[in-house]
């Protein structure tokens, strides 16, 4: 990196100590991390040593804030909320940390003295690797507004090593490498060697007295892992409160097996080692072998038991009764992987605290609450029995006492469902453990996350058990946080808006209502315009930069951003794609609306049909976008390795939000609350979360279409296919004669079958319904007013989907943890 001539100068003004403002604080300190913490020259160092120098520097400021307010919350016992989650996905930090703690402009100052640009330095952060998609955002948003509520909250799960993947695309294929954000290390973190537990798996369960199922045992561990903590400062808005992520990664107890290295085995002497870092490797490895499932349960199991011997072990110093849990600790499931939390607390209760069987009930399901996030079987979680006996032989005794009081409890009521529906044993087949019922009878409150979902809960995955509990299901619809996705993604538009209704929505959501009489005003959509074309022409770069593909600023960017899979329904959204390429084709001179159908997300490794889908994207790009008929018409465009960082460039850039989830298998959705607040109009099916978005921001200002969650239920029950329609005919005939796939026409086959025979996810019955829902995007796409007054209405109307109400609502009516802080 150039050194500018007046760097010099600069230093020697630094250590005089002649400037006392923020940007001469931040500068000094930014020079001493430098030297002192990596051992650089200022006068040679390179960008990487000034990033790690700036996020040092940063953290030291959090970290006062982090430390004052952990020593306020323990003088004034103040409840505490420990958030289990295997996911986190914080995206870069650098950013965020110094928008929330104030210290941007005083940074960009003190970096640009240096000669440094925190424009670069920000790009040079990797995404941390700890998260799939929306589950692990969700944990992040969560994380960020329970620190600017100011609620005490531990965020626990894993540091992985390697992430989910790297996903590379080759000749239109998916292709996985491992992540590798931890190769330059993380200066955001704190290693806790200190902070360290022991956690058994397999061996055998010793009796401590003769008894029934309740008594206490002594579980002798076949194996042991070490897991130590990594904590990271997780800072609130305007630095008034910081709360701890703290992750576990997993060690053998000895790195090496000394003996067998010296006989010889050097391979063999690290199989341990291997074998215990292996769970903190990778998340969601595949679970298509039984070595894959049992390698996710180690993890879920692994990060379970630390955690819970973490609080437990604070608890006991600060309080000394556990009886008392339940009234200091809240612990929150966050989705079904954390489950066997229930099982786990009751094991270190009953076996290592000495409580009675029915005390340690009552403190655990006191203290936990569940939340589900998907109707989806597969990610409700059951185990094979064999696997748990073997891995977790405690825990299943356990399991069985539970399922034994159970249903015991049941099978004396008249009106009580068939106890095969709700036992914790499925004996259907193969026997296994039902995680998701384990966690719903260990919580006293489990709660759906968008207003249809929580009622299909109760209808149909937990009918039985709503039956026996009709209170305990209750909503707390998602949110995001707008530090975040407005703020920060996008503070061009969040300048206008400041303009136009004034600074307080930078603290209060709800201010974005004063949007709504402003609605017509054409000055304001003028400027809306200008900051969404800026935001374009910063996609187009970086879509030119990674793929070498031109997009036109002025087309309407049409997005669809989320993981792959069928009920998601991007193969809808290419097959329209398809059909609206054959009517440009064929109509060459109409007046065609320009449009870019962008496509970002990733595939799991072992799902092949999902990766189809990503090929079928890829070649139909391909022909396309190499066809001078269309010309710019029509671009598709799909962005590999979607992260938070890209989904900070696309949604700013978005016109129009693809919301089109097959009805009644979204569970909720945050991405339509980030387009929408970000003025993208939505395109979406009556599912998840869209429900709630449609009713504050009004049918005119949305496209809605297809078949309800109710429809498709019957359609499945019925088996009714709808028929194909002749434009959807024209599209299968195409894709399954190779006109995408020239070098091999039967390529799609299968998935054109599906659609013809079997259709699960109502792709063909919603074509007609989607398609007419298109044609009314371009209509009003070319009246420019009343687009620019819908995309208004929907950034006005997304204040209650703040990921700081929803928070509150936890606090309030789930944990029982006071909030005296305003919204921020």
């Amino acid at each position: 990196m150039d050194v500018p001539e007046s760097l010099m100068g600069r230093l020697a003004s630094i250590h005089s100590g002649s400037d006392n403002s923020d940007a001469a604080s931040l500068r000094r300190l930014v020079v001493e991390k430098l030297t002192y913490s990596t051992g650089r020259d200022p006068l040679i160092a390179g960008e990487r040593d000034w990033f790690v120098a700036a996020a040092l520097a940063l953290r030291d400021k959090i970290v006062d804030r982090w430390l004052t307010g952990a020593r306020s919350d323990a003088a004034a016992e103040r409840k505490r909320v420990y958030y289990l989650s295997l996911e986190f996905l914080p995206g870069r930090l650098l950013l965020d940390s110094l928008n929330n703690a104030g210290l941007t402009e005083p940074m960009r100052d003190a970096l640009s003295a240096l000669g440094v640009s925190l424009d670069h330095l920000r790009a040079l952060e990797p995404d941390p690797a700890l998260g799939n998609g929306g589950l692990g955002r969700l944990a992040a948003c969560f994380m960020e507004s329970m620190a600017s509520l100011g609620i005490p909250a531990h965020g626990f799960g894993i540091r992985y090593n390697h992430g989910l993947f790297q996903q590379v695309i080759r000749d239109g294929w998916q292709h996985e490498y491992p992540e590798n954000w931890l190769s330059f290390g993380n200066p955001w973190e704190f290693e806790r060697p200190d902070i360290n537990y022991r956690v058994g798996f397999g061996g055998w369960i010793e009796p401590r007295a003769v008894g029934d199922g309740t008594s206490p045992s002594s579980w002798h561990h076949g194996e042991t892992v070490i897991a130590i903590a990594y904590d990271t400062p997780v800072v609130g808005w305007r630095a008034r409160h910081a709360n701890t992520l703290r992750l576990w990664s997993a060690r053998a107890p000895d790195p090496l097996a000394l003996e067998t290295f010296n006989r010889g085995d050097h391979v063999g002497a690290l199989a341990a080692r291997a074998r215990a870092n292996a769970i903190s490797q990778i998340l969601y490895p595949s679970d298509e072998t039984p070595a894959g499932q049992e390698l996710r349960l180690r993890q879920e199991y692994f990060f379970s038991s630390a955690s819970l011997q973490d609080l437990l072990h604070r608890h006991i110093r600060q309080y000394g009764d556990l009886r008392t849990l339940p009234d200091k600790c809240a612990v929150q499931l966050n989705d079904t992987h954390p489950a066997i939390v229930v099982v786990e607390l009751m094991r270190l209760l009953v076996d290592e605290h000495g409580v009675p069987w029915d005390e340690a009930w009552r403190i655990t399901t006191n203290t936990i609450s569940y939340t589900n996030h998907t109707l989806l079987p597969e990610a409700l979680e059951s185990w094979p029995v064999p696997l748990m006996e073997r891995l977790l032989p405690r825990h299943m005794q356990i399991i069985y006492e539970i399922n034994r009081q159970h249903l015991d409890s049941v099978a004396a009521q008249s009106d009580a469902p068939p106890l095969s529906t709700i036992s914790l044993i499925d004996e259907h087949g193969e026997r296994r453990v039902r995680m998701g019922t384990l966690a719903f009878l260990g919580s006293h409150k489990v709660n759906g996350v968008s207003a249809l979902h929580t009622e299909l809960m109760r209808q149909t995955v937990f009918r039985s058990l709503h039956q026996l509990h009709p209170g305990r299901i209750v909503n707390k619809t998602n949110g995001i946080t707008f530090r975040r996705w407005l703020l920060t993604a996008n503070p061009g538009l969040t300048g206008v808006l400041c303009d136009a209704i004034g600074p307080e929505l930078l603290d209060d959501p709800m201010a974005l209502e004063r949007l709504v009489p402003l609605a017509q005003d054409a000055a304001l959509h003028e400027r809306l315009a200008a900051t969404r074309r800026s935001n374009k022409e910063a996609l187009a770069q970086l879509v030119a930069d990674r793929l070498e593909i031109g997009i036109d600023p002025d087309a309407l960017v049409d997005v669809h951003i989320k993981r792959i899979h069928e009920y998601k329904r991007q193969l809808l959204n290419i097959l329209e794609t398809i059909a609206l390429y054959s009517a440009m084709r064929a109509r060459p001179n109409q007046d065609w609306v320009p449009r870019v159908k962008l496509f970002a997300g990733r595939a799991a490794a072992s799902y092949r049909r999902a990766k189809l889908i990503i090929k079928l994207i890829h070649d139909v790009a391909r022909v396309v976008n190499r066809d001078p008929l269309v010309r710019d018409r029509l671009k598709v465009v799909f962005l590999p390795d979607y992260n938070v960082s890209l989904a900070e460039v696309i949604i700013p850039a978005a016109d129009l939000s693809e919301q089109i989830s097959t009805a009644g298998m979204e569970a909720s959705g945050t991405g339509n609350m980030k387009l929408a607040l970000n003025g993208a109009l939505t395109i979406g099916t009556l599912d998840g979360a869209n429900l709630e978005i449609l009713d504050r921001v009004g049918p005119d200002n949305m496209f809605i279409f297809g078949l309800t969650a109710e429809q498709v239920e019957q359609q499945r029950q019925r088996q009714n296919r709808a028929a194909i329609s002749p434009v959807l005919q024209q599209v299968l005939d195409a894709i399954d004669s190779g006109v995408f796939s020239r070098e091999e026409p039967e390529r799609y086959r299968e998935l054109v079958d599906d659609l013809k025979n079997t259709d699960w996810f109502m792709v063909a019955a919603d074509f007609d319904a989607y398609a007419d829902a298109q044609s009314d995007v371009a209509m009003r796409w070319c009246d420019r007013h009343a687009w620019w007054r819908s995309s208004v209405l929907n950034t006005a109307r997304m204040g209650w989907f703040s990921s700081d109400r929803t928070m509150r609502e936890y606090a309030e009516e789930i944990w029982g943890v006071p909030v005296t802080r305003a919204a921020c």
